[in-house]
């Protein structure tokens, strides 16, 4: 076990009392939930720095990074669509979330093919990655219809646009493999 793996590890430790706050009676869980929600975001891109600096990646980390992410965010989204039963909230969500779902399949069906390599992670999909969490960050710490919500919001269909382009070019990536052409097997 290593720092990279521990920190990735908090992540998932982190979801249950981010929910717990998000539930308290009080004023401030919105905020305190941005902050936890945000902190998750700063261990993710710690994580992978330190493993790339200190030449500690691993299987493992290799394995649980994605998914620590993808729980975290899937947690928040839904929280925030449970919160405040808006559509404007729940389309976007429902894209990311269901994204999220199809490329982890497509990855996982792609090294089982051994071409993972194929449908790595795009450029897109980190600038996606950013638009996402700061637009939860600020849809969790600013109630609707201020203008940090309204800014969260427009960051949260830009990332919702940015996975329907990146989700697009990873099934172009992986569409050779998918739909092989007769004979070229």
């Amino acid at each position: 076990m290593n720092l990279p793996n521990v920190l990735t590890m908090s992540r998932i430790v982190m979801i249950p009392v981010f929910v717990i706050v998000f539930y308290l009676p009080f004023d401030w869980r919105f905020m305190v939930s941005a902050a936890i929600f945000a902190l998750a975001g700063a261990t993710d891109w710690l994580d992978g720095y330190l493993a790339r600096k200190l030449n500690q990646s691993t299987p493992f980390g290799a394995f649980l990074d994605p998914v620590a992410d993808k729980l975290m965010v899937a947690v928040a989204l839904t929280l925030l669509v449970e919160e405040h039963h808006s559509i404007s909230l729940t389309l976007p969500a429902m894209i990311i979330i269901g994204r999220e779902i199809v490329i982890s399949a497509l990855r996982e069906w792609m090294a089982e093919m051994g071409k993972r390599a194929s449908v790595a992670v795009s450029y897109i999909g980190k600038i996606k990655t950013t638009a996402q969490m700061v637009s939860i960050i600020m849809l969790l710490a600013f109630p609707l219809g201020t203008i940090g919500a309204q800014f969260g919001k427009l960051l949260l269909y830009i990332a919702a646009i940015l996975t329907l382009w990146s989700m697009i070019l990873y099934l172009k990536a992986a569409w050779g493999q998918m739909f092989p052409e007769e004979g070229s097997k």
